[in-house]
């Protein structure tokens, strides 16, 4: 007798158990201030300032009143461009309150990129610090002003513009700023944030109160947050991960957000969360893998991190385990988005085993679909079928700013974003991201995925970090190329010892050919490494050899 096994559709649903919240975030944040008015909200370690949750809703009401008696108004465009510092949490909230849009522009960005920010999003009013790590911005600003025709004003943080937009609200009327909030929509635009594209100018995608708080909310959620937790918050605040899996996850539950300094560094960050006892703390892989080889590392005391997540780029299974490990985050997440979705779809739970954390990004998210697809046919694959991961629900942004025919690329008649991600979901829906369909190699005829060399190569006791790409070749159309960061004090790796390593291990067509050892790899502010600029690169280095 012939027995047919059916195999499931990489297809599945969210619970939908807790109700998606249905407010605005102001509504949101003033619920949590009533709610814990007495409880640490917001703590800037590095300038040695701090905010409970009553003194934190004054301030934002303040600026919020001051922006109002400037004529900021629903709709208009307000940009930050600031390292993180408790600022631009206010801003983040008071533009939020009176329905502006906040538009995040990159810290890293130069006077080009800010140009076409500012043009594209039409921003009225510019909040920005004076300068950071040898950027003017004040001079960069002043550079491209006469270009911008929307941009009305100017606030530079700690200058007298954003002293007296402060003073104007101060004597603002309450009842004013109620009128304005009382006429928003969750379904109102937000937020602004631009994509950090690998080609040509990135795009602006527009999220709601809806899209931005929900995904907040059920990130934290999954993380088991309450009022005592205190998560520690060192990724951007001008990305996803830190102004919405780091603020709005922190204030939909009454837990406080701990700034532990303007822009990353290991040493300040493990400071942080030991002088104020944080239970949780975010970052992209290489950022735990920094603070794992900080100096002095195990006199920290981190014994009060319960949690934590980590995201933006494919966890290596070794630095997952030494963070569970040496860390004591047990309860660590992976989680795994775009900005066009909020940004998280995916996430393993509480009670996933270290396996299911160190091998996948998890299941979906509250809400949400996803579904692996065949990148050609647009038909769902089977499940252990790799694809292209697409997401639909809440969380899906409405548009890029200005561009229809980009936002109809990106997101299909039926509401599917398609991520460009190629993933595989496993019998009980959990997720394998397995690299991007553009990083996919394709040597002689074989399709390789860099991150299954990559994590191979990561079990090399010489090796702190690897990433693979892949470089023109005459024979075999591409070969593979390995980047390759060493441990402290260890020597260089060679193309040789590294195929001595892989051999008998690894399928002869996956053993890199080239290797180039690299002090850091070329990445975004997020943390996203740019495998574009290593295979431009890796091809002039080629040219040379």
């Amino acid at each position: 007798m012939e027995v047919h096994v059916s195999v499931a559709p990489s297809h599945a649903s969210g619970s939908t158990g807790v109700p998606l919240l249905d407010e605005t975030i102001g509504d949101n944040l003033d619920r949590t201030v009533r709610r814990f008015p007495d409880r640490d909200a917001l703590v800037d370690v590095a300038a040695g300032r701090r905010w409970t949750y009553a003194e934190l809703a004054a301030d934002v009401d303040g600026l919020a009143l001051g922006l109002l008696d400037l004529g900021i108004t629903a709709g208009d465009r307000v940009g930050i461009w600031a390292p993180n510092r408790a600022e631009w949490t206010l801003v983040q909230y008071a533009t939020a309150k009176i329905g502006a849009i906040l538009v995040t522009v990159n810290p890293a960005y130069r006077s080009h990129e800010l140009e076409y920010v500012l043009n594209q999003s039409g921003i009225r009013l510019l909040v920005a610090a004076d300068s950071f790590k040898g950027s003017d911005y004040a001079a960069m600003i002043e550079e491209v002003r006469p270009r911008c025709a929307d941009l009305e004003f100017t606030v530079l943080l700690g200058g007298p513009l954003w002293d007296s937009l402060r003073e104007r609200g101060a004597q603002g009327d309450p009842a004013e700023l109620a009128r304005a909030a009382a006429a928003l929509d969750p379904g109102d635009p937000v937020n602004i944030q631009y994509t950090s594209g690998t080609t040509g100018f990135p795009k602006g995608a527009t999220l709601s109160h809806r899209n931005i708080l929900n995904n907040g909310f059920f990130v934290g959620e999954l993380c088991g947050y309450t009022e005592r937790d205190r998560v520690c918050v060192p990724v951007p605040f001008y990305h996803c991960f830190g102004m919405v899996m780091g603020a709005l996850a922190c204030t939909s539950h009454g837990a406080a957000m701990v700034i532990p300094a303007p822009a990353f560094d290991p040493a300040a960050t493990l400071a942080a969360v030991e002088a104020e006892a944080c239970t949780s703390l975010y970052g992209v892989p290489t950022m735990f893998i920094a603070e794992l080889a900080a100096p002095g590392f195990d006199g920290y005391d981190l014994s009060s991190l319960r949690t934590g997540i980590m995201a933006g780029s494919p966890c290596p299974v070794e630095v997952m385990n030494e963070v569970i490990e040496r860390m004591g985050m047990t309860e660590v997440s992976i989680c795994y988005g775009m900005t066009e979705t909020s940004p998280v779809s995916t996430q393993t739970r509480v009670d996933d085993s270290v396996e299911r954390r160190v091998s996948t990004v998890g299941r979906v998210g509250p809400h949400l679909e996803v579904k692996v697809v065949d990148p050609e046919t647009g038909a769902t694959v089977p499940r252990g079928t790799p694809g292209e991961l697409c997401t639909r629900g809440y969380s899906v942004m409405l548009g890029y700013w200005g561009e229809p025919a980009k936002t109809a690329e990106a997101v299909d008649g039926e509401g599917w974003m398609h991520t460009g991600d190629l993933a595989v979901m496993d019998a009980d829906g959990y997720l394998g991201i397995t690299g991007r369909i553009k990083d996919m190699v394709i040597r002689g005829g074989e399709n390789l995925y860099p991150r299954e060399i990559e994590e191979f190569l990561h079990g090399h006791p010489d090796v702190l970090d690897v990433q693979v790409i892949g470089v023109p070749d005459a024979k075999y159309g591409e070969e593979l190329m390995a980047w390759v960061r060493m441990r402290e004090g260890a020597e260089p790796l060679t193309a040789e010892a590294v195929r001595a390593y892989c051999s008998g291990r690894l399928a002869h067509f996956k053993i890199p050919r080239y290797v180039h050892v690299v002090d850091e790899f070329p990445m975004t502010v997020t943390g996203k490494i740019r495998k574009v600029e290593m295979r431009e690169a890796a091809a002039r280095l080629l040219e040379s050899m």
